[in-house]
Order: structure tokens, then sequence, then C-alpha cells
């Protein structure tokens, strides 16, 4: 597996590309944004590890560069900036998951499993769908009405869960054990801020809409004239 890794402070950066080679990963290097942003788009990887505060250009602006010519690539962004509102920004930036400094390694490690084996699963030749949406999951590819719609690693794996389970209704701890693989503050709004993202992605625009909160119990997908 290619990482890459945008880090400006010397010690932080050695310590995790140390730490990820003694795992087996390949670890590309940069001190800067806009150094990162080049190895970004003329290389392909499989995760994007990157600090918010950088030179030349923050890690938002990063984020959103590499979204804008690659959608599927998995971004972990590591910051000291780690209130709610802040994990928002990030997300909406288009990171796929978010680690607050100060973290322990093996966090890391898990963050970065869990969106790995995500992807593996998602890699059959299975196609899921309901009404004109469809996913075809060795492609990565998701279709409305016929239109190609972009997501993020983290909005396709959302995505694929729901379709898995549509017409159920899951919870958000069920999002939380089975999409992030991982914990975090459940008392957060980072869920709810995925579904918006796809509910404007899938349903905007559209007389059927997909994507349904349930108040108090949670979310599901199925067809329901607005």
């Amino acid at each position: 597996m290619r990482i890459l890794l945008i880090e400006d402070e010397p010690k932080v950066a050695s310590f995790i590309k140390k730490g990820l080679e003694e795992q087996t990963y390949e670890v590309d290097q940069a001190y800067d944004g806009t150094f990162g942003v080049k190895l970004a788009l003329q290389n392909e990887y499989d995760i994007v590890i990157l600090d918010i505060i950088l030179p030349n250009m923050n890690g938002l602006d990063v984020c959103r560069e590499i979204r804008r010519h690659n959608s599927g690539v998995s971004i972990v962004m590591l910051t000291a900036l780690g209130s709610t509102d802040d994990k928002i920004v990030g997300l909406d930036a288009g990171a796929d998951d978010y680690l607050t400094k100060p973290f322990e390694f093996k966090e890391l490690l898990a963050r970065i499993r869990a969106l790995t084996r995500r992807g593996g699963e998602n890699a059959s030749g299975e196609k899921l769908g309901i009404a004109d949406l469809e996913m075809d999951v060795a492609r990565k590819s998701v279709h409305r009405a016929g239109k190609a719609v972009s997501l993020t690693a983290r909005e396709f794996s959302l995505l694929y869960y729901l379709l898995r389970n549509r017409g159920r209704v899951v919870s958000r701890i069920d999002i939380t054990e089975q999409v992030w693989e991982t914990s975090f503050d459940t008392g957060s709004n980072v869920i709810d801020v995925y579904i918006n993202f796809l509910r404007k992605k899938i349903d905007k625009g559209h007389p059927i809409k997909l994507i349904h909160t349930l108040v108090g119990m949670g979310y599901v997908l199925r067809e329901q004239e607005n």
C-alpha cells in the first residue's frame, strides 16, 4: 500500500513515516501543501495523511484540490484543531477521517486499516441499486438517473452500507461500527454531516428522495416521493 504523508513538523513526520514503514507501507512525504498536491496528482496513492496547518497551502485547500482530481483516494486529516466544528470543516473539504493531535500511533493504524478494509470489501463485482440509483462496487461508480455521482471514499462506504440495508432503519451506532469501524464521539454530528453530504449528491434535484431520517431511530434508504 502506498501512502502520501503531508506534514510540516519534522519530528511528527519522521515518527509517522518510520512507524508506517515498519508496518510495510510505502510512504512518500511532503513538508508543504503545494508539493503535497503535486505528489498527489502525479502518483497513485491509497491513503493521504494530511495536516491542516501547512506552509504555502493549508491542508483544507490541499484536500479540496486533491478531491477535484481524485474522488476515490482516502484522506485522513491530522490536526491540533479538535472541536466538532473543526472536524466538520475538514470533512466538508473532502476528508474521510479526522484524527486530533496528540494521538496514539495505533489509533492512526486502526483508521488506515478501517479505510483500506472497507475498500477491499467493496472491491467485488457486486452491483446494488434502488429506484434509479445504481452502484457498481468493483468500478467504484455511482449513478443516479443515468448521471455519474462523484463520492469520496467515506461517502461511498456509507452509501454502500445504506444500500446493503435498504429498507431497514440503521442507527448512528450501526453506522459508527460498520462504516467507521473505530470509536469516536457518537455525541458529535459527524454522521449527520455525512448523511447531508450524501443527500446533496444523491437526492438533490430528484422528485423521489431516497435517504430519510427517522428522529430518535436512525436513517433508512427507501423510495419516497417528496
